[in-house]
């Protein structure tokens, strides 16, 4: 191991410079002194190396590195060293190993020497390390390659660096080693958490390092949109300062500011953008009906931030939650839904309701009017005694399903009172003791889907027109839809005989 000062060529145009090299092996170190002079950075700097004394001690590892003879001008151009091919320009991540390799043929007994450019300092020469920094190794491979390996590569690193052949004139090629660093937000000036009013502008900054500069992008978590000054709605802005103008409560949530530049991973950092503003209350229903000894609910919504209070109030005072009043609020970031039930209603339950919320901001209500809602006592209307009506038959339209041309209709006259015609062929479209039933919503209008307890008449269509009589009469309507529907099958069942 050889352990020295480290070479500085800006001393080239000084006074000789001396470095004292030692070498160290197990038997010692040894001392002894002759000058040799080698050039680098075409200049000529004098090296004073104490190489020992052969005689006092066999073992001793003379150094060899640097040539005696360093011209020339007798050596054809064609027997001097040359490079074996260009230096290739390196890029190393930050604390990785950086290689660089210099190939070099028929270098005879000239030596190699590997220079950091922009410092103007040796760092190797031959197998040998002259700089302090110990992150730095030389090895020989295939007699041609001369590797400077650089391990943990700091960012300082970057650079250009010069491997020469100590010719005269020398040669050299140099290489650019490219110290590529991820991205790292800084946590200043990167907004943290911010707490805004409501209306006012906002700006939210973002700022990262690395190699090569990183680009900013501002997205919102859940891929919600973003709100630019000029009313352009975007799913993400590039640049390091975000500005939301008028901000509002649908702005509010975490904005994700990313730095990326190529060289993994990929960071991030999360913002949240917190918009403050007095509590608002809609009321979908405003009245409310319900009968003595109902459960009814009433409901409001309410948005506020920082959250509200929520609480019900009746004739002005405050509703204490029990058995028969059972409030209930359900929270979704800064919306409300507000309820309260009231189980098995009473007189006194009747009148104005209201729901409240406050914060630290303001306050608001919203009024419900339950009113009371009368029981009602289902009348049933007899329909008076009409005498059976015989229709003439109709030409048949349409198909008809089930209906065969030797079958004979199955007609179930059963006993009845005055005021009761019933039918077995009847069909369950309407209802006549339901007066208020609307007969539209179940007549189905494919008489192809026709459903009746018989086979089809031929005579149910004309059957619809004459219930459109008189449709005060639900007993008038009954009787005639039965003496139709017995004609039209009595009369279909003489065409058959």
């Amino acid at each position: 191991m050889i352990e020295s000062e480290e070479l500085d060529t800006r001393n080239a145009n000084r006074k000789p410079v001396c470095i004292t090299l030692v070498i160290l092996n197990e038997k010692g170190a040894h001392v002894g002194c002759k000058e040799k002079t080698v050039p680098f950075l075409d200049k000529s700097i004098e090296i004073a190396i104490h190489d020992g004394d052969s005689h006092s001690n066999p073992d001793v590892e003379h150094l060899e590195d640097i040539r005696e003879d360093t011209s020339t001008n007798s050596i054809p151009e064609k027997d001097l060293p040359k490079f074996g091919e260009p230096l290739q320009n390196v890029t190393a991540p930050v604390g990785r190993e950086a290689i660089l390799q210099c190939v070099v043929d028929n270098l005879q007994t000239y030596k190699i020497a590997w220079l950091r450019v922009d410092t103007q300092t040796i760092l190797t020469i031959q197998n040998h390390v002259i700089t302090k920094n110990h992150r730095m190794s030389i090895t020989h491979a295939e007699k041609r390659a001369w590797i400077l390996k650089i391990k943990d590569v700091k960012e300082s690193d970057k650079g250009y660096y010069m491997c020469q052949i100590n010719t005269d004139p020398m040669k050299s090629q140099v290489v650019y080693l490219q110290v590529v660093v991820p991205p790292d937000i800084l946590d200043y000036p990167t907004s943290t958490d911010m707490v805004v009013r409501e209306g006012s502008n906002v700006t939210l900054r973002c700022a990262a390092t690395g190699s090569p500069p990183p680009t900013i992008t501002w997205r919102r978590e859940g891929s919600e949109q973003i709100t630019l000054p000029s009313g352009q709605e975007v799913i993400s802005f590039n640049g390091s300062d975000l500005t939301i103008a008028r901000v509002n409560r649908l702005s509010m949530g975490a904005y994700l500011c990313i730095a990326s530049n190529g060289i993994p991973p990929t960071v991030s950092k999360r913002v949240m953008l917190i918009v403050h503003f007095p509590p608002m209350i809609w009321i979908q229903n405003q009245l409310v009906g319900a009968a003595i000894g109902q459960t009814i609910t009433l409901e409001c919504q309410s948005e506020a931030f920082p959250k509200s209070i929520n609480y019900w109030m009746k004739n002005d005072t405050i509703i204490v939650p029990g058995d028969r009043f059972v409030p209930e609020a359900i929270e979704k970031g800064y919306k409300v839904v507000m309820r309260i039930t009231v189980k098995n209603v009473e007189i006194g339950d009747f009148g104005s309701y209201k729901c409240v919320a406050k914060n630290s901001l303001g306050d608001t209500d919203g009024a419900i009017k339950l009113y009371h809602i009368p029981h009602t006592t289902p009348m049933t209307t007899i329909a008076p005694t009409v005498p059976l009506v015989t229709i003439p038959s109709v030409q048949r339209s349409g198909n008809y399903r089930d209906t065969k041309p030797h079958q004979k209709p199955s007609v179930d006259l059963l006993p009845v009172s005055k005021n009761e015609v019933i039918v077995g062929a009847t069909s369950n479209l309407w209802n006549s003791q339901d007066p208020n039933k609307d007969r539209s919503k179940d007549k189905n209008p494919d008489h192809n889907n026709y459903r009746s307890d018989g086979p089809s008449s031929p005579h149910q269509h004309e059957a619809d027109h004459l219930t459109d009589h008189d449709k005060s009469a639900s007993g008038h309507l009954a009787l005639a839809w039965s003496s139709f529907l017995v004609s039209g099958l009595i009369l279909h069942t003489k065409l058959l005989v």
